[in-house]
């Protein structure tokens, strides 16, 4: 290369950075609370009864005892085998476990979440059903999954951990307390929290209203940095009394962000489909920390909205 042709790159080069919206790393303080121990995922039995056809189909609550935020499914190319008391077993193909792709907090719980098309939504129930099973005395029910822990990291795929749930439909639980199964100190914030975000920003829920589709959340991002930013924080959804995540999951740096001015400030807001009637409300909104696409998961406690 000539001295003439590195000279034009360098130019290059520094009119791209003075016209980029910079990002600069916060402090390592930003994590999320989490609890001290890691027993993994558990499951609860909640329902055993018949299907619509008479198939055997049990009811099922997960919970997430990782330590950390975690999203977990059900091995998609194994059924669920069901063992009767005389070691008879049956494949159930059949299996709704999971948390729709969502990050669940660390000692919450949760019976379902959104399925369906963002047309038309669904609320999916986490179940098993056996076709030609009928519900006995001594009968156990084995689920593959895996699961993986942390915040999201675009540029990181983040390893997975296979394990299995292994229960006993004598076991049926009926008092279950959703979502917090376990309180983690400091975890859940409070509505009016400022949230420390990337390159010195605070985001800020301003106000959450509740229309004829569910709820409308607008947000309020401060930036006292010397360099334009953008927050990503996607589309969060939430979780009710009943334990049912409402929104689909979306990975969060996809949703467009408004970029905040020096010394500004930018707001917009984000959708989420939830019933009339669903209660007791968190926020579970990943917002974007110490480097670009890398997000901090938080819950905002919206109960009395």
């Amino acid at each position: 290369m000539t001295k003439t042709s590195k000279k034009v790159a360098l130019i290059l080069l520094i009119g791209l950075l003075l016209n980029a919206c910079a990002y600069i790393v916060t402090p390592e303080s930003v994590s999320t609370p989490t609890s001290t121990v890691s027993k993994g995922w558990s499951a609860f039995v909640t329902k055993v009864g018949a299907s619509d056809s008479g198939d055997l189909h049990v009811d099922i609550t997960i919970r997430n005892e990782t330590a950390d935020w975690s999203v977990m499914q059900a091995l998609a190319d194994k059924p669920a085998v069901l063992t009767t008391s005389d070691g008879k077993t049956t494949n159930c193909e059949t299996v709704f476990v999971g948390t729709g792709g969502n990050y669940l907090a660390p000692g919450f719980q949760m019976s379902g979440y959104t399925a369906g098309t963002k047309m038309k939504p669904e609320t999916q129930l986490l179940y098993v059903e056996c076709k030609g099973a009928k519900a006995e005395a001594g009968s156990k029910l084995k689920i593959n999954y895996s699961y993986s822990t942390g915040n999201f990291n675009y540029y990181v795929t983040p390893k997975s951990t296979n394990a299995d749930f292994d229960l006993n439909l004598d076991k049926v639980v009926t008092d279950l307390q959703y979502p917090v199964a376990q309180k983690v100190d400091g975890l859940i914030e409070k509505s009016n929290v400022a949230i420390e975000a990337i390159n010195q920003c605070k985001l800020s829920l301003k106000d959450v209203k509740r229309t004829d589709t569910g709820l409308e959340l607008s947000w309020e991002n401060s930036n006292a940095s010397q360099s334009p930013t953008y927050v990503h924080i996607g589309k969060p959804p939430v979780i009710d009394s009943k334990g049912i995540i409402y929104g689909f999951y979306e990975s969060p740096h996809l949703a467009d962000a408004p970029i905040t001015p020096v010394n500004g400030v930018s707001d917009w807001t984000t959708t989420v489909t939830v019933p009339s009637d669903a209660t007791g409300l968190y926020l579970l909104v990943s917002v974007e920390s110490k480097q670009q696409r890398l997000f901090i998961s938080h819950v905002i406690d919206i109960s009395d909205k």
